[in-house]
């Protein structure tokens, strides 16, 4: 049997388990699994506009930036050119918390998906799905998404701060 099939299968359960007298348990068991996998989704996809709506705001205010003139920002008080370097690194240091959140939120979901799991007869996405990803550990194998969606907001925080250093030392 492959990795992933010995990774997969539950010895712990098998036919003997599904007979009448705990049809309604295990269809019970059944739909909280299908919830919570459902669920786990759903934070994903919030994730992802969240992401989408973050990513659209920076670049909307790097193509301003880019559009305004560089003697247009040097003429500009360096109190203002502060306050906005104030507000891009609070909303980029909000997008780094939002989603570490999510990063968190979901863990905590993938391990009741893994508690559930121990209840029926495959391991399906806690031990064989990720341990055939090597379970994060190997960058090469498999890079978690969410390790580098929080490198984002941090390069658009340097990239603001490097900015503003350049038009103030002008």
């Amino acid at each position: 049997m492959s990795d992933i099939g010995d990774a997969l299968w539950n010895t712990a359960v098998g036919p003997s388990d599904y007979s009448e007298a705990n049809d309604r348990y295990l269809q019970a068991i059944l739909d909280q699994y299908k919830l919570c996998v459902e669920m786990a989704d759903r934070v994903s996809s919030r994730r992802n506009l969240t992401n989408t709506f973050f990513l659209s705001l920076n670049s909307a205010v790097v193509a301003v930036v880019a559009a305004t003139s560089s003697s247009r920002l040097a003429h500009m008080s360096v109190l203002v050119l502060l306050a906005g370097l104030v507000i891009l690194l609070a909303q980029c240091a909000a997008w780094f918390v939002m989603v570490r959140s999510y990063r968190q939120l979901n863990s905590a979901k993938y391990a009741v998906i893994g508690a559930l799991e121990e209840r029926l007869p495959a391991f399906a996405y806690s031990r064989a799905e990720w341990g055939a990803l090597g379970e994060g550990r190997d960058w090469r194998k498999y890079l978690p998404l969410t390790y580098v969606e929080q490198w984002v907001p941090g390069i658009f925080a340097l990239s603001y701060f490097v900015g503003f250093c350049a038009i103030v030392v002008r």
